[in-house]
């Protein structure tokens, strides 16, 4: 075993002195099979499909997951017994119809090619969306409504939105666009062109619907600039100088995608459509002298987010970002020493264009140590003639990504504690989605805005962010069960203690899928996944506990065509059983979509999860009422939830942890 796994209570220094090189880790030759595709596959993907269909369009090419069964017995014998097919999956559009196709890497040849004939359409991809954006400046209506405006046509962009569905049996691929004034700022979604629909046929790319409805005073752009290098004084309190410094080197190893760290290994791999996906998380117990596995496969598999306004301008704008856009597609380049500490590695993968080709993304992924305070502590004064005074330093590992889906940035963290603990968090910045207005006070309406009056002519507009997490927990083993533990009170009325009441706890096990769909902020109070066929020294299950985020639940009445595709937000916590192709909260074909292929009518089967390879299904919200400090752009939002082991060690797994060596001040 290596070192840098097992003395896991030796956490490398961490000391405020200098900057330190920024290491890119390049993968290895040899691939796990976890590992996401690499340019020489995107190029065989391509070479095979094109050589069948001349004319095709890549809306998504990721690994085929392989049977979980063959990865676990890879894992235990190593590849030297194992050979675990290597294939991808790949949905095109051709000749207008949507296919989904099966390609064996190795092989390299076609496995299945079927077309899709269900509702919904594929994500959308960079390029298309790209073409569509240009539409509006050869289009005269377009031409004669901005100059009817004002407004020089050579200063407005147009951005792409996907349509949404409203009850429609039939439709076509399509996108709407909306237009901005860049003219004397960068920050384009603050000055949004209010009044104009524009609707894209994507398949035949042209104009086929267009309204120029009322015209509204288009946001100026004062105090709306971001760039450092465009800011003038007086500038804000002042940030000192602050740098992480590792004298004997990071505390963890990436292999590839593989990563070890204190008590910790396990994998990252990358999506197109659901961005950085962690795998075969596994924990060392000192006490066992061996590896635990906790998480299977984790990764976003959804993001719902809601617009509030119910207007003809703005009713569309019901986004799932990861199944319309790709949270893979959307990752961008990290940005050293800024997005991460100077003591971070970073990881370089591919995504793909819509005719196939590899597109290199760099710094796609940055993993650092960081100092989070304190682990654990006590001071003890109870004993005569002594003073006993015991802390240790925590330091956590950090696995980040940035998802930019058009105005928002989602900083996307996988925090890992020595403690056992996974803590996953999701911070939001960018910029608001607002329309102008020609209010410049709020004295001035009574209506209803459906938002805040942020700036004058500006409102942002009221929406939800629902994320929903993809975690197949083995604690211990596949085989778990959903456990929900309520907090009751109890009231004492036989005379045996001079307390009137108690609470105490009253403990089920969810039997099938609809025993295990929770709202948090009602009972129970606490879920934990176990396993009932492990048990600790002195009798209990080992588990994980889910400690959720603060719960938001959705607002939009059910049978609405948005919250019918968002089901999977009815509840914040879902368990299924384990089926490999049930990946999508939001169903596989998620644009235009009619919420018939979803984890809400997954779970009407009603199946069996007790003593079952089980996933966990937690949706965390939300609910966002802009105010004046979120604009021109907005400071972190953050929300996060815990993994947290309960009973699966038998005592403090870091009661003998060392802290790192003291601080050490920078010489002057």
């Amino acid at each position: 075993m290596a070192s840098t796994t097992i003395k896991f209570a030796l956490f490398s220094t961490l000391t405020i002195f200098s900057l330190q090189t920024v290491v890119s880790v390049t993968p290895l030759p040899f691939q796990h099979p976890l590992d996401p595709l690499n340019k020489e596959e995107y190029l065989i993907v391509q070479k095979i499909v094109l050589h069948k269909y001349p004319k095709v369009a890549f809306h998504y090419i990721g690994l085929d997951d392989p049977e979980k069964d063959v990865i676990l017995k890879w894992e235990s014998f190593k590849p030297n017994v194992i050979t675990v097919p290597r294939k991808a999956f790949v949905i095109a559009i051709i000749n207008s119809k949507s296919h989904e196709i099966l390609i064996d890497l190795r092989l390299k040849n076609i496995v299945y090619d079927t077309i899709y004939t269900g509702n919904g359409f594929p994500t959308l991809s960079v390029d298309e969306q790209s073409v569509a954006i240009e539409l509006p400046f050869k289009y005269s209506p377009f031409i004669a409504s901005v100059k009817k405006r004002g407004l020089n046509i050579s200063e407005v962009v147009c951005s792409t939105f996907s349509v949404g569905w409203f009850g429609e049996e039939k439709s076509n691929r399509t996108a709407r666009l909306d237009c901005f004034m860049k003219e004397s700022t960068v920050n384009i979604y603050v000055r949004p062109i209010s009044g104009i629909a524009i609707v894209v046929d994507l398949e035949l790319m042209k104009i086929v619907e267009y309204h120029d409805r009322n015209i509204e005073t288009v946001p100026t752009s004062d105090n709306t600039e971001y760039q450092l290098s465009k800011q003038s004084p007086p500038f804000g309190p002042k940030q000192h100088s602050l740098a992480s410094h590792q004298p004997q080197g990071p505390g963890f190893q990436i292999n590839g995608y593989s990563v070890s760290w204190a008590n910790w290994k396990f994998h990252i791999g990358f999506d197109v459509r659901a961005g950085v996906i962690i795998s075969l998380a596994s924990t060392y117990d000192l006490e066992k002298h061996k590896f635990r596995r906790v998480l299977y496969k984790g990764y976003i598999s959804e993001l719902f987010v809601p617009y509030q306004d119910p207007s003809d301008e703005f009713y569309y704008k019901t986004f799932f970002d990861a199944g319309e856009f790709g949270f893979g597609l959307s990752t961008v380049s990290l940005i050293p020493n800024r997005d991460c500490p100077p003591n971070a590695q970073f990881i370089d993968t591919y995504i793909h264009s819509a005719d196939g080709t590899p597109i290199p993304l760099k710094n796609v992924v940055c993993v650092f140590e960081q100092y989070n305070s304190i682990m654990w502590r006590h001071t003890e004064t109870g004993i005569p003639n002594q003073f006993i005074e015991e802390s240790r330093t925590e330091v956590n590992l950090i696995v980040r990504s940035v998802v930019t889906v058009g105005n928002y940035d989602n900083v996307i963290d996988w925090e890992f504690k020595a403690s056992g603990s996974i803590k996953p968090a999701i911070a939001l910045s960018g910029i608001l989605e607002v329309k102008g207005t020609n209010i410049k006070h709020k004295d001035e309406t009574k209506e209803d805005l459906h938002g805040t009056l942020v700036s004058e002519n500006t409102i942002g507009i009221y929406h939800d962010h629902f994320y929903i997490y993809y975690l197949d927990l083995d604690i211990d083993g596949t085989h778990n069960s959903f456990e929900k533990t309520s907090l009751k009170t109890v009231r004492i009325s036989d005379g045996s203690s001079k307390r009137k009441s108690y609470w105490t706890t009253e403990t089920q096990i969810a039997k099938t899928e609809s025993d295990a769909k929770i709202s948090i902020g009602l009972a129970p109070g606490e879920l934990a996944i176990v396993n009932p066929n492990k048990k600790t020294a002195i009798g209990n299950e080992v588990g994980y506990r889910l400690i959720p985020a603060i719960p938001a639940h959705p607002l939009l009445v059910e049978d609405d065509y948005p919250q019918i595709r968002g089901a999977f937000t009815n509840y914040n916590v879902w368990v299924t059983p384990y089926n490999r192709i049930e990946k999508w909260a939001g169903g596989l074909f998620v644009d235009q979509s009619h919420g018939d292929d979803t984890l809400a009518i997954w779970t009407k089967k009603n199946r069996d999860i007790v003593n079952k390879d089980i996933v966990l299904w937690h949706v965390v919200g939300i609910h966002h009422v802009p105010a004046q400090e979120d604009f021109p752009i907005m400071p972190l939002l953050s929300t996060a939830f815990e993994l947290r082991p309960t009973n699966f060690f038998d005592r403090n797994p870091v009661l003998k942890t060392l802290s790192p060596r003291d601080v050490v001040a920078c010489p002057k």
